[in-house]
């Protein structure tokens, strides 16, 4: 058990390194197809070893495949191109933050974006978090305008 935990019971560290193995099954499935089964398991086994939400993990994994073609619908008009057309690591990422923009409000949304724009700085290409970055501000204005002009405001 970690000891980042906050009041809430959430330990970031442990989101923060689910996302990481999210985006890298998620990077798999894209390459190799598979059901979310088989993906999950062969990628759970490590994570549960490097004390990651595992729970986390599984709904960002279940819930990217699930809804990839309405995730990726909702991304086309903020890509400009096709989304084959996209790193697959640039990809991953995207719809793993999208995911969470839509359905996991429980999630702030600075901090989908943070966490996607760091995972592209560490697994992506050189200027990929700038290209990541300018799609989800908008994305994020658009499906969580509430909460992003309230965040402002601050």
């Amino acid at each position: 058990m970690s000891r980042h935990r906050r009041k809430d019971g959430i330990d970031p560290v442990g989101r923060s390194r689910a996302r990481r193995r999210a985006m890298q099954a998620i990077y798999a499935w894209q390459m190799s197809g598979g059901d979310v089964t088989g993906v999950i398991a062969q990628f759970a086994h490590e994570q549960a070893h490097e004390t990651a939400d595992l729970e986390y993990f599984e709904d960002l994994v279940r819930g990217v495949m699930q809804h990839h073609a309405d995730l990726d619908a909702a991304l086309l008009p903020f890509i400009g191109r096709e989304i084959a057309q996209i790193d697959p690591i640039e990809r991953a990422v995207l719809r793993i933050a999208a995911y969470e923009l839509r359905h996991r409000l429980d999630v702030p949304y600075r901090v989908v974006i943070n966490e996607a724009i760091e995972t592209v700085k560490r697994f992506g290409a050189e200027h990929g978090h700038t290209y990541v970055n300018g799609v989800l501000d908008p994305a994020a204005v658009e499906w969580r305008g509430a909460e992003v002009q309230a965040a402002r405001k601050i």
